[in-house]
């Protein structure tokens, strides 16, 4: 199976396009489907076996929350 090239990209929303993106995550994860996104120009597919957390960090006076999505390529399966 080819190896993922390694990223690290940022998709930076106004209040409204954030919480749309929120709501379409909600109703795929109550469903029990695949979420997509795009971010910087590539599709991202995320998968509902994917795993949840909340990271606060705080630097100096600078503080950012992240909910996370995680995941990795089931074995023998090919890239979402």
């Amino acid at each position: 199976m080819p190896t993922q090239t390694p990223r690290d990209a940022t998709r930076t929303l106004d209040q409204a396009a954030f919480v749309a993106q929120l709501r379409r995550l909600a109703d795929a994860l109550e469903s029990g489907r695949k979420f997509e996104v795009r971010v910087a120009g590539k599709r991202v597919y995320v998968p509902a076996r994917a795993e949840f957390s909340i990271e606060h960090e705080r630097a100096g006076d600078d503080e950012e929350l992240e909910f996370q999505l995680r995941w990795s390529a089931a074995p023998g399966s090919p890239p979402l």
